[in-house]
């Protein structure tokens, strides 16, 4: 089957330029000015702009074990409305991927399921070493390590564990660093002064900076000893920045890191409208914090933008802040909140598909992926970068049915989304005939 994009204003590898595209089935035949091939479908995008499909690097899809929050089909499909074209999902489910056969069973779920292509992290308790050293580097996105809190026993606070698991590990470790002994303690301290009223104010004080840096500081020493390679989740706070190196290329660092939608768009000072609504760990800080890591994102220090996409249901987010669970939904509204940072000129559209398309393909070896290059996959967006929208309930499509950006004005608009040549998406309609693919690894 032959479709073919004319006029689109394409971003790729920090250029714009104007051309037609080949897609022979799955994958980019061929990019050319004029394209005179007989198609099966033909797309008009002049005046629109052509992406590379967005990998999501971390997500949180609760299936199996948590689905009254969210599911894979429900999220996948928010995630290809979002212009999210693949995602990798975290080991935290119910029951935890903690095993290669529970690794595998989420893959199966994914493989009927979704929309979107898709990797699952495996996931490191204090106990499992044996089954992590099993992953295949070649199917598996990842191991991710919790060296913070979370659920059940995924904590991984062994100092002997971690120094085995960055000593032995064949593949990328991914971690989520904020130091649980310093959280304890300013919780103490919080409950000192407010008992067990305390202010989601409060959060970003609980889950303070000082407890972030500890953490990762200690990921990327002992990345550093071992010669791992490290990449480091959801940057919240400026004191972090310095243990990240912007002097040589991506795909010569050991060490990478990552920023999200919300540390980026928010800071303490939205507590007070949005309240357990913008609820995350690591927790969103000072507006200091906000503009000093969007500077590292545009300085190359922070490589990869990502949504850690983490739905809870309302009535479970309207708790009081020690009842109210962290995270919140974001895959469908993360690039519409980047674009809206382009249209404020505080960012480059070269510098978003780079940060949200290209560099989670260099960063986790993703073959051919991430880039509008001959004989990639066909995972592309079409963004009309005139036309406006307003989040609403009626248009939001997680299952948990809510989003922070609730009110929002978007001033740019997908129009059209492409699952390997598939187009899976167009003018707010689906089309889900065909599901999307396991991502494979150069590795």
């Amino acid at each position: 089957m032959y479709t073919i994009i004319r006029n689109a204003s394409i971003v790729n590898e920090g250029k714009i330029f104007i051309s037609d595209v080949l897609i022979e089935d799955e994958k980019i035949k061929l990019i050319s000015d004029i394209i005179s091939v007989e198609a099966d479908v033909v797309i008009d995008a002049k005046g629109k702009y052509l992406i590379p499909g967005v990998i999501d690097d971390q997500v949180h899809f609760r299936e199996p074990g948590l689905t009254h929050k969210a599911n894979i089909y429900t999220e996948s499909k928010s995630a290809i409305a979002g212009g999210i074209t693949s995602f990798m999902e975290m080991p935290n489910t119910n029951p935890q991927a903690l095993t290669q056969e529970l690794l595998e069973e989420k893959f199966k779920i994914a493989e009927g399921n979704s929309l979107s292509n898709f990797t699952f992290f495996m996931g490191v308790s204090n106990n499992n070493l044996e089954e992590v050293l099993k992953t295949d580097p070649k199917t598996v996105g990842a191991i991710k390590i919790f060296m913070g809190s979370s659920t059940g026993d995924m904590l991984v606070d062994d100092i002997n564990v971690l120094e085995e698991i960055f000593e032995t590990s064949p593949m990328l470790i991914a971690v989520h660093c904020e130091d649980e002994d310093t959280i304890t303690e300013n919780t103490k301290k919080a409950k000192l002064k407010y008992g067990e009223k305390v202010p989601i104010s409060e959060h970003p004080n609980i889950r303070s900076a000082e407890a972030c840096y500890k953490s990762s500081s200690m990921a990327v020493a002992l990345a550093k000893k071992h010669n791992s390679r490290l990449h480091v989740f959801h940057l919240s706070t400026e004191k972090e920045i310095s243990l990240f190196d912007n002097s040589i290329p991506l795909k010569e660092k050991r060490i990478t890191a990552e920023v999200c939608i919300h540390h980026l768009w928010f800071d303490e000072s939205d507590y007070q409208e949005k309240g357990t609504l913008i609820k995350w760990n690591p927790a969103v800080k000072k507006k200091s914090d906000k503009e000093a890591l969007f500077q590292a994102l545009l300085d190359n220090k922070l490589d990869v933008i990502a949504s850690d996409h983490a739905p809870h249901t309302f009535e479970e987010k309207s708790n009081s802040y020690f009842n109210a669970p962290s995270g919140g939904p974001l895959v469908q509204h993360s690039l519409p909140a980047m674009l809206e940072f382009y249209k404020k000129g505080k960012i480059s559209l070269e510098k978003v598909v780079e940060k949200m398309c290209h560099n989670p393909a260099i960063c986790f070896q993703i073959e051919k992926r991430g880039f509008v290059k001959e004989g990639y996959f066909a995972d592309l967006v079409l963004v009309d970068l005139e036309k406006s929208w307003e989040v609403t309930k009626e248009n939001i499509l997680y299952k948990c049915g809510w989003s922070p950006f609730e009110g929002q004005i978007f001033n740019s608009t997908i129009t059209h989304t492409f699952v390997n040549g598939h187009i899976a998406f167009e003018h707010g309609c689906f089309d889900e005939s065909k599901k999307g693919q396991r991502l494979k690894f150069n590795r």
